[in-house]
C-alpha cells in the first residue's frame, strides 16, 4: 500500500493497455468489409422457395391457373431437352445475346474510357449519352426493324444499343472514381500517359466496369426476349410467346426458367473474371 501513488479526489487510475498473453496471436482487425463466401446458402434459398411453391400448388393455396407446380415445370424442361427442342431455341438466343452484347459493351467501354480520360470527349458525348440513356429501348424495336429489317440485324442492333448506354455510364463513372492520388503519384515518378492509364486508371476502374456489365447483360436478356417475340421463328422469346398464346403455363414458366438460368450463368462468369483479375483487392 505504501508504494501505491495517491490520487486526487474524483479521479480514476490510468487505464492500462490490454496486452495478449505471451505467445498468443493478436487478432487482425483491419479486414475491412471483405465479404466472406458462405457455401450452400444460395442453394438452400432456391430449395426452400421451390418447396414452398410445390406445397402451395399441391394443396391448392396457389391456384394452378396462375402457377403450375415446379415439378411439372421440371418435367417440361426435361422433355424439351430430351426432344432436342431446347437447343433449337437456346442456340439462336445465345448467339444473338453474345453478338449483340459484345458489340454494345465493347463500344461502351471504349467510349466510356474516352469520356473519362479526355475533356473534349466528355464535353461532347456526356450530353448525348444522357439523352439516350433514359429512352426505353423496347420502344425503339419497330424503328430498328424499319432500319435493319426483320432478320437478325435488327435483333443484334437492339441488344447492342441496349447494352451500350449503361456500359458507357458505368465505365466513365468508374474511371472518374479512380483515386487521383495514385495518378499524381505515377506522374510524379515519371510514368508516361499511357503507363498511367494502363497501370493505374484501367485496373482501378475495372471493378466498376464489371459491375456495369452485370446490369448491361441483364438488360440485354430483356431486349433479347422482346426482339425474339417480333419476327423470330426460334429462340426463347419466341418459345415463351407461343406458350403464352396457347395459355400453356408449364411451357411458359419453363422458358422463363431457361432465361433465369442464362442470367445466373452469365453473372457467374463475370464473377469468375472478378476473382481472376481483381484478387489484388483482398
Amino acid at each position: 500500500m505504501a508504494d501505491t501513488p495517491l490520487l486526487a479526489a474524483g479521479t480514476l487510475p490510468p487505464s492500462r493497455p490490454v496486452t495478449p498473453a505471451k505467445g498468443q496471436p493478436v487478432p487482425f482487425r483491419g479486414g475491412g468489409f471483405q465479404p466472406v463466401p458462405i457455401r450452400g446458402v444460395a442453394i438452400l434459398v432456391f430449395v426452400l422457395l421451390i418447396a414452398a411453391l410445390e406445397l402451395g400448388t399441391r394443396t391448392g393455396v396457389i391456384s394452378n391457373l396462375t402457377m403450375p407446380p415446379p415439378s411439372a415445370i421440371v418435367e417440361t424442361l426435361w422433355n424439351l431437352a430430351a426432344s432436342g427442342r431446347l437447343w433449337t431455341h437456346l442456340y439462336p438466343s445465345l448467339t444473338r445475346l453474345v453478338i449483340g452484347a459484345a458489340i454494345g459493351t465493347t463500344l461502351g467501354i471504349a467510349i466510356g474510357t474516352m469520356i473519362g480520360l479526355f475533356s473534349l470527349a466528355r464535353a461532347g458525348l456526356v450530353p448525348l449519352v444522357s439523352a439516350l440513356f433514359p429512352i426505353p429501348k423496347i420502344a425503339l424495336l419497330p424503328l430498328f426493324v424499319i432500319w435493319f429489317g426483320i432478320g437478325e440485324s435488327s435483333k443484334y442492333a437492339l441488344i447492342a444499343f441496349g447494352t451500350f448506354t449503361p456500359t458507357v455510364v458505368a465505365t466513365f463513372g468508374a474511371v472518374d472514381n479512380v483515386d487521383r492520388t495514385l495518378i499524381r503519384m505515377g506522374q510524379s515518378f515519371g510514368l508516361s500517359w499511357w503507363s498511367v492509364v494502363r497501370k493505374i486508371v484501367l485496373p482501378g476502374a475495372f471493378p466498376g466496369i464489371l459491375s456495369g456489365l452485370r446490369v448491361s447483360i441483364a438488360i440485354g436478356i430483356i431486349l433479347l426476349v422482346a426482339a425474339e417475340m417480333l419476327g423470330a421463328e426460334h429462340g426463347i422469346g419466341a418459345y415463351i410467346l407461343e406458350a403464352g398464346s396457347l395459355y400453356d403455363l408449364e411451357r411458359l414458366f419453363a422458358g422463363v426458367t431457361v432465361l433465369s438460368v442464362m442470367g445466373v450463368t452469365l453473372s457467374w462468369l463475370i464473377g469468375l473474371l472478378e476473382r481472376r483479375f481483381l484478387s489484388w483487392r483482398s
